[in-house]
């Protein structure tokens, strides 16, 4: 991701209703683990890195962009410049990994998983989340960085290569999917904008309502992918 998109990302993510639904489904991910070591690989500004200091985990977050490490800093995160393939970590040193809309942005993502199974402790967990459906793809996905938007298929097939068993996937964005699409067809550059707070409150209450409804197998805008690595 570029500089500017991450200077824009680390403004508005706080009161963002789509980053604000992704901390949550973070935090609900890691309900029953032990904290422990923990490294947030394409932190961006840090903002999941928190959750995971917040949640007693030893954090740090991973940027390979110089402005995202800069910005993950500013906020008091510790923090590692590095490539996701080729983590600066030892092997099984790790007790888990978060790569959130990180992969999509990867030529060699095989490379990526291939690293995390690396670095992972055996009991450990990593977790996994994409843009998903191909179908969507636009000037957001070009502006921000994208290769690829994956099949739920794909995703599943790039973790089961990489030495992941996979017990828990979801999709979610999914009750805002038709407009997302309809969105998504009509406009240019990144969706990383402002959006006024009566809207914003409103997708909010629809984004939190998939918590409760039966839709994590239907097609989302976005999937999660709890991972663990096969014995």
């Amino acid at each position: 991701m570029e500089g500017t998109e991450v200077r824009k990302l680390a403004r508005l993510e706080d009161d963002h209703w789509w980053y604000r639904e992704r901390r949550h489904l973070l935090a609900r991910s890691l309900t029953g683990l032990a904290p422990g070591r923990a490294i947030d690989v394409g932190a961006a500004g840090g903002g999941n890195t928190r959750v995971l200091r917040r949640l007693g985990w030893q954090a740090v977050a991973l940027e390979y962009g110089a402005e995202g490490a800069e910005v993950a800093h500013e906020r008091g995160l510790a923090t590692l410049r590095g490539d996701a393939t080729r983590l600066p970590l030892a092997d099984a040193s790790m007790d888990l990994v978060v790569e959130f809309d990180l992969l999509e942005h990867l030529d060699d993502d095989d490379a990526a998983v291939a690293e995390v199974r690396r670095v992972l402790r055996p009991s450990g967990t990593y977790l996994v989340a994409v843009p998903t459906d191909p179908r969507l793809w636009s000037d957001h996905d070009v502006a921000v960085g994208h290769v690829r938007r994956y099949t739920r298929d794909g995703l599943l097939d790039l973790l089961h290569r990489g030495g992941f068993d996979t017990p828990v996937v979801r999709s979610w964005n999914v009750l805002l999917r038709p407009a997302v699409a309809l969105r998504r067809r009509s406009s240019s550059g990144s969706d990383l904008d402002h959006v006024h707070p009566a809207v914003n409150l409103g997708l909010r209450a629809v984004i939190t309502a998939e918590r409760y409804l039966p839709v994590g197998r239907l097609p989302g805008v976005s999937m999660l992918v709890e991972a663990r690595p096969r014995a």
